[in-house]
């Protein structure tokens, strides 16, 4: 395949980490980076090999050296950074959550499908291999439970963007989009959802815990928290088998899978299959073939994710 050249908007820890990978990943480049401090976007431009840095998201996405625009603003910036590139007519790879609000992410998808322009949500969860080992295992017999959890401390700062309304703080939607994301991935929608926690000082979620119902009493038990640390682990349980992933599940570099009537397996990530490689690889496999939605990461299902978590929000009565 020829050569992919990405743009990069935003610098922050994110941005370094997938900036990175794209420099190093074969048949890549980063041909720019754009933030609202030039000299923020000219460091990590310098530090990726790019050539080109802008002053702004609206100059990022107007080079015509970018084909592809990464966004990793933080998310109430999602849909501004995004509809820029749409309009230039860039493919778009969008950092997680989609956006800030169901009606931003609709929005996006929206402009998106009209302009026949490539979008894909960020979640690197779902193109690591373990992760899709086990969405695509056939010995659980019927699934019955996923339990999985996602919670750090966070020191109380207003200024901090998971403590702060006005970036789209709160745990639900930077952590708690794991353990969801697991139980969308193996189960699909819930048809009732159970939701307790407590908000910060600032209003947003500070921790939640959910309990999804499913067809036929199987269920979701998942947790996030920005005050308790969690194990940040998950087991997925069927009627003849279980998978453990160990922390962090929505990066596992080891899976154990185990039952009454099997021996004990263990599987290991190959270290060449960065979950943040698997992403840039399903991008590129997608414009070769003309594609503006990938099969891995639909945008439908990435719509239904952000209902999911807005509602959970919405029940905590967060700002």
């Amino acid at each position: 395949m020829r050569e992919l050249s990405w743009g990069i908007a935003a610098t922050g820890g994110i941005a370094r980490a997938v900036g990175a990978v794209i420099a190093a990943e074969p048949g890549m480049r980063v041909a720019a980076v754009g933030s609202r401090d030039l000299g923020r976007a000219s460091a990590l431009a310098a530090k990726l090999g790019a050539p080109h840095a802008h002053g702004s998201y609206a100059a990022l996405c107007e080079d015509p050296t970018v084909e592809v625009v990464y966004v990793a603003t933080p998310q109430a910036q999602h849909l501004a950074v995004a509809e820029a590139a749409i309009a230039a007519g860039k493919a778009v790879l969008c950092e997680k959550p989609l956006a800030a609000s169901v009606a931003d992410a609709e929005r996006m998808v929206r402009l998106a499908r009209e302009a026949g322009v490539f979008l894909m949500e960020a979640m690197w969860m779902r193109f690591n291999p373990l992760i899709r080992r086990v969405a695509g295992e056939q010995r659980f017999g019927e699934l019955r439970s996923v339990e999985a959890s996602f919670g750090n401390v966070l020191p109380y700062d207003p200024a901090h963007r998971l403590w702060n309304p006005a970036t789209g703080g709160g745990a639900l939607l930077d952590m708690g989009i794991y353990p969801f994301g697991l139980a969308q991935l193996l189960f699909g929608e819930p048809s009732r959802t159970h939701v307790t926690g407590a908000l910060g000082p600032s209003g947003v979620d500070a921790e939640a815990g959910a309990l999804l119902e499913y067809a036929g009493g199987a269920r979701a038990l998942l947790e996030t928290s920005l005050v308790s640390p969690m194990a940040n682990a998950a087991c997925v349980i069927g009627t003849e088998m279980r998978a453990d992933l160990p922390a962090p599940f929505w990066a596992p570099s080891r899976l154990v899978l185990s039952g009454p009537s099997m021996e004990t397996e263990e599987h290991l990530l190959d270290p060449a299959d960065n979950g943040y490689a698997g992403e840039l690889r399903e991008v590129r496999t997608a414009l070769a073939e003309g594609r503006t939605e990938s099969a891995i990461m639909p945008l439908d299902e990435s719509l239904d994710m952000m209902r999911q978590l807005e509602r959970a929000r919405q029940s905590l009565g967060a700002v």
